[in-house]
């Protein structure tokens, strides 16, 4: 729910804040009229690029295992059994079964004739393949081994519940099929009525079956929909359903939007070999000319990567006059792969950068692909790392460098640090020590920054650094070099930040005679750290520049206690749990004087009542005597369902409060723990059955019991639909630049209208400011051979050069799928604004 922070005020400051945390750690079916041949091949990423997929079978029965396959001998079952010694025949009558090298063959009556070689069916036919093909027919004419032959009145079923059907059908070469007037489809026959002609089908006056190649050829075509015609195709191919990758051309893709106009793009897939392939697919748009793309994908013993690049020299650049994409050439690479050393050891990487930080947005590539993935998830940076990672049985370790492109107008790069590397340790013994759990974990961090970063948080310094971005907001000076720090806050600091922490734990808990729980428990964690901080315009004001050396230790000795009193009932069970905590430590060393770039974000709430120290990452650290103290219930319903309850506060006992202290990013101000009995905090959750949940999340203040935070979820999920709906309020926090109370809706919901037919949808409505920021609307027909949906999206983008006021982008996306041929969409810009 804290996404809600952003609902008002999505600051290149807020979006980093989330960045350094994260260091831890027909309708468009544009099938080709004319005389041309084209092939449309079905690999597994050209089908669909949404939420929609095909819906599955169940999978069907594995044929009958013929006792004599392989074996070179021809069983023969029938009623009886004629010889014609003068016409060198056999016939085989009523109920015949021959079993030959795993192919079975079923019909009324069954003739061989010795000189010709050739086996003729009739009456009934059934040929089940050794694949799994079945074969009916009203008459059947085959080589005595299968190969080659005719068929009449002919119905095909596939393993990959495929259909065709021809009024005759040849085989010749063993490998090469050619049915006469032919249909195939990928939908299942109507239960009801299998003569009614399926969803879709394609209808040729020749269909050809190359075995060797794997394709299916189409002559003279057309495209129904429920027996009508809806597109004629004089000529087109795609692989048979048992491929599952296949060089040929990928379903076409289109768009349009006032910057680029008019777009469309066929891709080219190339299995270049079983391991490898590669994705060519230029793009054309009327405005701006040729976007080229690569996709090179490659799978080794161990591993896969995958590179893909794109470039456009733009016809005309002035279209994006003011923003970053006023330029002639602009093109991106984006990369990813991992390779499994061993069973616990991987390495790999990620990479993403461009000429300019919109490219991606602004052609809907890479991260932005999908427009249906960016409801309340629009990329804000691409990340490029190099990692290595290992998980042992109750150990982890991450070693990466971290460098973040920013694709907002709104973001400075040099503003942005560059993490090279990171490390995390943790392990936990898996033998007692002293009776009790042992663990032990580290942290090293190496990061440049070559700007200093200011945030305004006062609103004349927040109106100001909308049109100048990378430089102190004017209200934020009171000097020429000093900063007035009730303006602004110093989110990151330049130069350069080195730290290694390493932190101890022991813990053990004792249960007296009458179930008291007492959880005696001491760490000790060290910090050594080197800081060389440039000496960037009032940055003085907040921290000295020059080089920084400084070593924290922080021992922590403390006692957890519960009493957890159980009360049965007829009806249930009710378990009321008391829960303190009494820590002891000396103060925080430095306290805020030091650089802080991953423990930026600090929300007091249930969820971190009893932690031992609540910072979010390690550059802070909590100081002094601190006692935690609150009460869990829980009553679990005999008939199922369950309520629970917490509510507590903490205190400072003695010492120096950590989170009252004044930082360079003011973190802890206005948390509700930056005063000697903090805020109250509880959480209430109920979930009658399995279908509804309802869950509120509150802080207090402590005087006056005003809400300081509140937040409120409900869900329900029935067979047909599922709706949530979740309600956030957050009270000023102008310590932080929040300076007015933000009040806001998320709900999303989905509902099955039919067997077949879904409608879905998601918004968030800011309450504070009585507008809608973000929401997606769709509905779609979705089956097991069909696909067709419509979506119209929003979301935001950063554009104009200068300026963090962000755009809402309107788009409309339809997507269609054919199971077997293939899939296409089309997304198009419909915003009253000019936003790509």
């Amino acid at each position: 729910m804290a996404g809600f922070a952003a609902l008002q005020r999505r600051t290149p400051g807020f979006r980093r804040r989330m960045r350094l945390r994260r260091y831890r750690l027909a309708a468009a079916f544009a099938l080709v009229l004319g005389t041309g041949a084209i092939l449309f091949t079905n690999v597994p990423a050209a089908v669909a690029q949404g939420r929609f997929v095909y819906n599955r079978r169940p999978p069907a029965p594995p044929p009958v295992k013929d006792p004599n396959a392989n074996s070179g001998q021809m069983l023969v079952k029938a009623l009886e059994i004629n010889y014609d010694y003068n016409n060198n025949r056999v016939a085989a009558v009523g109920n015949v079964q021959i079993y030959y090298n795993g192919s079975t063959l079923e019909a009324d009556k069954v003739i061989y004739d010795q000189k010709t070689k050739r086996l003729h069916a009739e009456g009934n036919v059934r040929l089940t393949e050794a694949d799994g093909k079945v074969v009916n027919a009203n008459l059947l004419d085959l080589s005595d081994d299968y190969r080659d032959g005719f068929v009449d009145s002919l119905r095909l079923n596939t393993p990959d519940e495929t259909r065709m059907s021809a009024a005759r059908a040849d085989r010749t070469n063993g490998d090469i099929t050619i049915f006469q007037s032919g249909t195939y489809t990928a939908c299942a026959a109507c239960r009801d009525n299998p003569q009614r002609p399926p969803l879709w089908q394609v209808k040729a006056a020749r269909i050809i079956h190359n075995k060797t190649e794997q394709m299916l050829y189409f002559e003279d075509a057309r495209l129904e929909f429920f027996g009508q015609p809806l597109a004629y195709l004089p000529y087109f191919s795609t692989p048979d359903p048992t491929v599952k990758r296949k060089t040929g051309f990928l379903m076409p893709w289109a768009s349009y939007n006032s910057f680029t106009g008019y777009s469309a793009e066929i891709p080219f897939y190339w299995a270049i070999a079983p391991n490898y392939d590669m994705t060519i697919a230029p793009r054309i748009s009327s405005r701006q000319g040729v976007l080229g793309q690569i996709d090179f994908r490659h799978r080794l013993i161990n591993g896969a990567y995958e590179i893909r690049a794109y470039g456009i020299n733009q016809q005309d650049p002035g279209a994006y006059a003011g923003q970053v994409g006023d330029r002639n050439w602009r093109s991106g690479l984006d990369s990813n792969g991992q390779f499994a050393l061993n069973d616990k050891w991987v390495v790999g990487w990620t990479a993403t950068i461009a000429t300019d930080n919109r490219f991606f947005s602004d052609y809907k590539l890479g991260p932005y692909k999908n427009p249906l993935g960016s409801f309340l998830l629009t990329p804000t940076e691409g990340v490029s790392q190099a990692y290595l990672t290992g998980v042992g049985n109750r150990s982890y370790f991450d070693l990466r460098s971290i460098y973040y492109f920013g694709f907002n107008a709104a973001d400075v790069q040099s503003q942005i640090p560059v993490v090279a590397p990171v490390m995390d340790y943790n392990n936990v013994l898996n033998r007692n020590l002293l009776g009790g759990e042992f663990s032990y974990k580290a942290n090293f961090v190496n990061l440049t920054r070559g700007q200093a970063n200011f945030d305004g948080i006062s609103a004349a310094a927040q109106a100001e650094a909308r049109t100048n971005l990378g430089v102190i907001p004017p209200s934020c000076l009171t000097g020429a070099d000093t900063v007035n720090r009730a303006n602004c806050v110093l989110r990151g600091v330049p130069g350069e930040y080195t730290r290694l922490s390493a932190e101890a734990q022991w813990r053990r808990t004792f249960t007296d005679p009458w179930g008291q729980l007492f959880t005696p428990f001491f760490s000790l964690r060290g910090d050594v750290i080197h800081a060389n901080i440039d000496n960037d315009p009032g940055v003085s004001s907040f921290i000295t520049p020059g080089d920084h050396q400084a070593v924290r230790l922080m021992p922590t000795v403390g006692l957890e206690y519960r009493y957890p009193f159980i009360n049965v009932q007829p009806w249930g069970t009710t378990t009321i749990e008391p829960i303190a905590q009494v820590i002891v430590r000396p103060n925080e060393i430095n306290p805020g004087r030091l650089p802080n770039e991953d423990a930026q974000s600090l929300t007091f709430d249930d969820s971190n009542l009893f932690s031992v120290n609540k910072f979010s990452g390690w550059d802070r650290v909590e100081g002094g005597g601190r006692a935690n103290v609150g009460v869990q219930a829980t009553t679990q319903f005999d008939r199922g369902g369950s309520i629970n309850m917490l509510f507590g506060q903490s205190y400072q006992l003695f010492g120096l409060n950590s989170y009252a202290v004044q930082s360079l990013t003011n973190t802890g101000l206005g948390s509700g723990l930056d005063k000697p009995a903090s805020d109250y905090v509880g959480r209430l959750s109920y979930a009658p059955n399995r279908i509804f949940s309802v869950t509120t999340r509150f802080r207090l203040d402590e005087a006056s019991m005003d809400i300081k935070r509140f937040e409120a979820e409900g869900r329900a999920n029935f067979d047909r639909w599922s709706v949530s709906l979740l309600y956030g309020k957050y009270a000023p926090q102008p310590e932080l630049g929040f300076l007015t109370e933000r009040q806001g809706l998320l709900g999303t919901g989905s509902f099955k209208l039919a067997e077949n037919w879904q409608v879905s949808g998601g918004l968030r409505y800011d309450l504070a400011n009585s507008k809608v920021n973000q929401y997606i609307v769709g509905a779609g027909y979705v089956d097991d051979c069909f696909l067709l949906a419509v979506n119209y999206v929003t979301d935001y983008n950063y554009t104009t050069i200068g300026s963090i006021a962000p755009v809402t982008d309107h788009r409309v996306m339809v997507q269609l799928g054919l199971r077997t041929i293939g899939g296409t969409s089309l997304s198009q810009n419909v915003s009253s604004a000019t936003t790509p």
